[in-house]
């Protein structure tokens, strides 16, 4: 399941459950789906905390500790504040990775 993409599980996921919902399935091809969306679920938790991991890493501050701020798109015009650094785009030993 490697090769699968995180939307196309979800994608496989929801058919499957919509399938169990309808029913009319032999207790064996429900039993059969049913396994299979356990292990797509399972599959989109762990990619969901892999991007989790991600964010939280570029979220961190010079200290290392993580800084929970509200996701916001922020305006081009606005100049950033006196006591705001200004990142260099050019420098990227920064970067965690």
């Amino acid at each position: 399941m490697t090769t699968l993409s995180f939307e196309k599980a979800l994608e496989d996921l929801e058919k499957i459950v919509e399938k169990l919902e309808k029913g009319g399935l032999s207790l064996s091809e429900s039993l059969s789906h049913f396994e299979k969306g356990v292990k797509l679920a399972k599959f989109l938790r762990d990619e969901l905390e892999k991007a989790e991991k991600k964010v939280n890493v570029l979220l961190k501050d010079e200290k290392g500790e993580v800084k929970e701020k509200p996701f916001e798109l922020e305006k081009e015009e606005e100049a950033p504040s006196e006591n705001e650094e200004v990142a260099d785009p050019g420098k990227d030993e920064d970067l965690p990775f």
